[in-house]
């Protein structure tokens, strides 16, 4: 995209006029405002660029595009050279001037795009009868930048699940949704291995999409799509004792949240770290426990008095004292809250709260 845009305005400098520009076969997929910054303009661009579709055996002919990325339209190079040989002498003036006119552009619409910062692959994908209905359940890795040592986040969901994020995104994004395309549905061969595998591809790509430009990056429901189900099934397990099953869900979900970077709800990551600090004092782990809990008293120092600061306050409190370690700072924030009034004596547990909350 970057080069498209170079080789347009040395057209325009040099007088060759506006009917040639964009004349390919391709269009770019994101508007000239949504152009990147130098340095990562032409690597994004071409993963960017692509629509997303599929198409089954039978009707590839009247719709021959794959899912994938396509790559914008190669230029010709000579006619820029040439515009260049044939300029008139004030040709470095003029040289000069495209290279202001670059600058100004990328530093208006650096914002509008940034590098993605997440990587998606689809590792599983599995038919499920659970009669009487019958679903692909598409398993995602989610690796953030970083060490390749880190063992990446994973999520589960299924066609409708997408489906809805793209429908819910569609109506609160209407322009940054335009140029981002989503597999159809389709009334057979739903279960083929191509079928599948083409969603799947898709899929990686509809995420990348997303995660690409800020504005849906920071939206409410991509968030959701990708912690809101994994603190809800590890809640479920909480309430009925499964608590190492639900250990490793809240654990998962915790690195969700830190890969993706962005706030996934008001009140999710502490709820996910009453989640971690309720399993390991169950399974007896009391230091993991007590360290969840000063990672929550941390996100709440500079706010004002919060439901879960009196319960995180009163755990860390007690697996202070279990583990012989310092409990002051803690039971005096306590005895302040007690004393204001803003917490009932003694406090709720960490337990109660997460049991009643209701994840919606």
């Amino acid at each position: 995209m970057a080069s498209r845009l170079l080789h347009r305005l040395r057209h325009a400098l040099a007088g060759e006029g506006p009917e040639e520009e964009a004349s390919g076969p391709e269009a770019e997929q994101f508007p000239e405002s949504s152009e990147l910054e130098d340095d990562d303009a032409e690597g994004l661009s071409s993963r960017l660029s692509g629509t997303l579709s599929f198409t089954s055996a039978e009707d590839e002919d009247e719709d021959s595009e794959e899912s994938g990325p396509s790559t914008l339209a190669p230029w010709d190079g000579a006619s820029g050279e040439d515009a260049e040989q044939n300029s008139p002498p004030e040709g470095q003036r003029g040289s000069q001037l495209l290279a202001r006119q670059l600058q100004d552009f990328w530093k208006k619409s650096r914002n509008t795009l940034v590098p993605q910062r997440l990587l998606f692959e689809v590792t599983t994908a599995n038919v499920v009868k659970d009669p009487p209905s019958k679903y692909v359940l598409y398993t995602l890795a989610v690796m953030g930048p970083g060490s390749p040592d880190h063992q990446p986040a994973q999520i589960s969901r299924r066609y409708s699940d997408f489906e809805r994020l793209h429908r819910n995104l569609q109506r609160q994004f209407r322009g940054p949704m335009a140029a981002i395309s989503f597999p159809r549905k389709r009334l057979r061969r739903n279960f083929t291995a191509e079928t599948i595998a083409r969603r799947s591809r898709a899929f990686e790509q509809f995420l990348g999409h997303l995660q690409a430009v800020p504005e849906l990056r920071q939206a409410q429901a991509l968030q959701d799509f990708f912690v809101l189900p994994e603190l809800q099934r590890a809640q479920s397990l909480t309430c009925t004792g499964l608590y190492r099953e639900a250990l490793a869900l809240w654990a998962n979900a915790w690195q969700l949240q830190a890969q993706l970077g962005t706030s996934s709800g008001p009140d999710h990551s502490l709820l996910t770290l009453a989640g971690l600090a309720v399993c390991h004092q169950e399974l007896e782990d009391p230091g993991e426990a007590r360290t969840c809990c000063e990672k929550a008293l941390q996100l709440l120092k500079n706010k004002s008095p919060h439901p879960l600061l009196a319960p995180f306050l009163e755990a860390h409190v007690r697996l202070s004292w279990r583990l012989g370690l310092d409990k002051r700072q803690s039971e005096a924030r306590l005895q302040a809250l007690q004393e204001a009034g803003q917490t009932p004596t003694p406090p709720p547990s960490l337990k109660e709260l997460l049991i009643k909350e209701i994840l919606d």
